[in-house]
């Protein structure tokens, strides 16, 4: 039987590092990752507009009205499909309202040095939500799944920190937390100005032994679980592990080469996790 005609869900999925990892999962999971996608996108998009603050805010404000609505069984049409994936994985609503939230902290200011603590807050709203959403997809157990999100959506967010420094500091945002610029040397906050000493690699080095530590918790966590459970946070964490490897290995003074992970590359992961 030949597959449907793929969803607009799955149309801007096919645009994520992670759409291989999901296209490997049965149907109804595969479906339902698509539309936690679409939706994780679709809000990002909004923190990432360059327009005035106020009308993204606004935006924002009415995701929480729709995800409302999911909840309350008078889902918009275009959230159909992402209602049904709420009720067919138990969906939790404060998971998608943390997105939210996370996507609000970058509307609100420009994110510049922030401490450790709200750098942890940051992570667990825009990555972490969203691997609590995931790991009932893939159909973890609650205490095993809550701890994987939390690890492998910190190391991931970590990652992407690292090797999108110059890409942030064009919207005007410094992601590396205060205490490893400081213990560095760097009492800036401004982008251009911190990411232009050369000693911006020692700041960045705090934040690669942080996201070490969170790959090898996720790690010994899938190691205890199913393979065909794990299968597609595995391809997740080895991919994003190469990127942090890729990045260690190029060094974080300036210049920086961009990072990304060679096509080649993934799909040697996804056939090694295969099985």
């Amino acid at each position: 039987m030949n597959e449907p005609e793929p969803t607009p869900a799955a149309e801007r999925a096919s645009r994520s590092s992670f759409y291989t990892a999901m296209r490997i999962l049965p149907r109804p999971q595969r479906e339902a990752m698509f539309e936690i996608y679409s939706f994780c996108r679709a809000v990002d998009d909004i923190a990432d507009d360059l327009g005035p603050r106020d009308p993204r805010r606004a935006q924002l404000q009415q995701w929480r009205s729709d995800i409302d609505a999911v909840y309350s069984g008078a889902a918009p049409p275009p959230l159909a499909a992402l209602a049904q994936a709420v009720r067919a994985f138990d969906l939790k609503r404060e998971d998608f309202i943390a997105i939210i939230d996370g996507m609000e902290m970058d509307v609100v200011a420009d994110i510049r040095a922030p401490d450790r603590a709200t750098l942890d807050l940051y992570c667990d709203r825009v990555a972490c939500a969203v691997g609590r959403l995931s790991v009932r997809v893939f159909g973890m157990t609650p205490d095993a799944g809550s701890s994987l999100a939390h690890h492998l959506g910190c190391a991931l967010q970590l990652t992407n920190i690292l090797r999108d420094l110059d890409e942030d500091a064009a919207l005007g945002r410094l992601y590396l937390p205060r205490e490893a610029l400081q213990a560095a040397g760097i009492a800036a906050t401004d982008p251009a100005v911190a990411l232009a000493r050369p000693a911006i690699a020692e700041a960045c080095n705090a934040v690669v032994a942080m996201a070490k530590a969170h790959f090898r918790e996720a790690k010994a966590i899938m190691a205890k679980n199913p393979r065909r459970v794990v299968r597609a946070p595995r391809i997740m964490g080895e991919a994003y592990r190469a990127i942090l490897d890729a990045l260690i290995a190029r060094g974080f003074a300036p210049p920086r080469a961009a990072i990304r992970l060679p096509r080649a590359k993934l799909i040697f992961i996804v056939l090694r996790n295969l099985f």
